[in-house]
């Protein structure tokens, strides 16, 4: 009968391997993968381990990865001082619910937080994952103005290019025209879609913008310095103090979801410490636990924290994640931060930019090639168009690393620990295999 009928995988990105795992092909037909449709989709490459920078392959072919795993593995991969102290905590308590109960995992790392991030962003909620984080940010904005009797602020100003998450409220501050949530119109919530404030005339348009709508308006969000998910769009540290600037202005909060860039990505710790600014609220995630456990922070200033606390119950925040502030995801999260203190992080991820300005720069001369771009330890090349993305995805493999073109976009974010031959391994399969697919 049809609905017997199984998915039928195509062969494995990185064409038949020798010896498919049985743990592959009896269970690939039944994993629904993300971002991916399901009958056309390539088998998923099977990784049986990972070190450092990089993945090994069922087969022993080790690739160099460029992505650290969706931006999170900023120390690479198995960490012993990460290991050590996951291990070290499952053999104590794996798990203990926050509801009435703490532990010293959590409070440590919520003082931790605290002290790394600018000004008074003082007060740490915790839960498992980025789309979340931003969930309970827009729920604490909302109930923020009711707490302090105000009605009718619960829509929120996003840009352009954005994308804050796959559930259902961070789908409705996405870029509504970027296409994986327009199926959804009518189911979620309409916000206020306008452009960053890039220049001048670009914050004036924002400032009558908001003029018009502050009185509906909990928050604006934004991700600072770089739209990740959305084409990884740069903007400079003065857009950022044009936000500030005008939420001030206009008495809204300001929200930055700094999960992808939060933890040294863009250079500085966080992106909002370089443009020099504090947000009413910040979110966290990716890179949190150094790519190791599913851990979130939504991190509120203390005017924002102060709105909720009262006689009645009904001014408390009334969410709470099963798993939140789980003790084994804090506890990385805790060696994940001692590593930033230890070793020279920042450092390296400056030595990554200048090694991406030097080699991607010859990227301008390919043919088809829209624009080439680096922040941080972020290396992008932009296309007019990707024509066989699956194509493309396999040519990385068969240079010896892995790379996940999206849209127009051919990018890195390896490792913060990469080496100087490894990031050059990367460069250079970007510059060969953009030239093989960009248009000509």
């Amino acid at each position: 009968m049809e609905r017997d009928r199984k998915p039928a995988f195509l062969p494995p990105a990185n064409q038949l391997l020798k010896d498919v795992p049985r743990w592959l092909s009896e269970g690939a037909s039944h994993l629904w993968l993300p971002y991916t449709q399901m009958q056309t989709t390539p088998m998923p490459l099977p990784v049986v381990r990972t070190e450092g920078v990089r993945l090994t392959l069922a087969d022993g072919r080790e690739l160099v990865d460029g992505t650290s795993s969706w931006w999170t593995a900023a120390h690479g991969y198995n960490h012993p001082h990460i290991r050590e102290a996951v291990t070290a905590q499952l053999q104590k308590m794996p798990h203990v619910m926050l509801g009435g109960l703490a532990h010293e995992p959590v409070l440590t790392l919520a003082k931790r937080l605290s002290d790394l991030l600018p000004g008074d962003l003082a007060h740490v909620f915790f839960s498992e994952s980025g789309s979340v984080s931003v969930e309970i940010a827009m729920k604490i904005a909302v109930q923020y103005w009711i707490n302090s009797g105000v009605r009718g602020r619960t829509r929120f100003v996003s840009f352009r290019g954005g994308y804050h998450g796959d559930t259902l409220a961070t789908m409705s501050v996405c870029d509504p025209d970027e296409g994986m949530h327009t199926l959804f119109k009518g189911a979620i919530a309409e916000q206020l879609i306008t452009g960053l404030p890039v220049t001048p005339e670009a914050e004036a348009a924002l400032d009558a913008f908001l003029a018009a709508h502050a009185h509906e308006v909990a928050a604006v969000m934004t991700e600072p310095l770089v739209q990740g998910a959305g084409g990884m769009i740069f903007h400079d540290e003065g857009t950022l103090r044009r936000l500030r600037r005008l939420c001030d202005k206009h008495n809204v909060l300001l929200i930055l979801d700094e999960i992808f860039v939060g933890f040294g990505r863009t250079g500085s710790m966080f992106a909002c410490e370089a443009a020099g600014i504090v947000p009413d609220i910040v979110t966290l995630s990716k890179a949190l636990t150094g790519g190791t456990m599913a851990l979130a922070a939504t991190v509120a200033r203390t005017k924002v924290f102060e709105a909720f606390l009262g006689e009645e119950g009904s001014r408390a925040l009334m969410h709470g994640p099963t798993y939140t502030g789980n003790p084994l995801a804090c506890a990385a999260a805790n060696a994940s931060l001692d590593l930033f203190e230890r070793e020279p992080r920042l450092a390296q991820v400056a030595a990554i930019e200048a090694q991406l300005r030097r080699d991607l720069a010859p990227a301008r001369e390919i043919r088809g090639v829209r624009n080439v771009r680096v922040k941080g330890a972020i290396g992008v090349i932009e296309v007019e168009r990707i024509s066989d993305l699956d194509g493309m995805k396999r040519r990385f493999v068969e240079e010896g690393v892995f790379i996940r073109p999206f849209g127009r976009i051919v990018y890195t974010t390896p490792p913060l620990v990469i080496g100087e031959e490894d990031l050059a391994r990367l460069t250079a399969a970007m510059l060969k295999v953009t030239a093989e697919f960009a248009p000509h």
